[in-house]
């Protein structure tokens, strides 16, 4: 009887293989044959690791989100006042939200995949709960919902917009909602 290979770490490459498979063809591309050829795993250990596509999808999409937003918090963070936290707004929008090469469609294939599926929608609620908490502690409720909308969308259209965005123009944008 053949011993089985102890991998511990199978569950967490089959994860990252996944965000990666995502990000290539888009979760409709998305399946248990291309994310274990990518992980480099049998085929059988997908349904070992994983009951359902949805829960790989699930804690791939987590995963991601919590990725981005330790470093959403860990920016604003660092701002100790509403001057520091405009330039970590702007700082955010141009570069952190897509520090990595897929960080935009990864993004982007969440927000869908969570509009057409409400079972999703837990991970971009949780993903802004945290992003607003960050924002919270310099800012009141109102400001942090307006703040962290703004951010949203200046993150789709600065990285979507094939017209080069300014930051001189985000600056004045984040400007405006935090000195009114």
């Amino acid at each position: 009887m053949p011993t089985r290979r102890h991998d511990p770490e199978r569950r967490d490459r089959i994860i990252d293989a996944a965000l990666s498979v995502i990000a290539e063809g888009g979760v409709a591309g998305t399946s248990h044959r291309r994310v274990a050829e990518r992980a480099g795993v049998p085929l059988g250990s997908m349904t070992y690791h994983f009951t359902s596509m949805d829960e790989l999808l699930r804690e791939a999409f987590t995963r991601f989100a919590l990725r981005v937003s330790e470093r959403f918090s860990a920016r604003i963070a660092a701002a100790a006042d509403l001057e520091a936290l405009v330039a970590a707004v702007v700082h955010l929008v141009h570069d952190d939200l897509a520090a990595g090469p897929d960080d935009l469609v990864l993004t982007l294939e969440l927000y869908t995949l969570a509009a057409r599926q409400p079972a999703f929608r837990q991970i971009t609620h949780e993903w802004m709960q945290r992003s607003r908490e960050a924002l919270g502690r310099l800012v009141d409720e109102r400001k942090t919902h307006e703040l962290d909308a703004l951010i949203e969308g200046l993150f789709i259209h600065t990285h979507l917009d094939p017209a080069p965005r300014s930051r001189a123009v985000t600056r004045d944008a984040v400007r405006r909602i935090l000195f009114p």
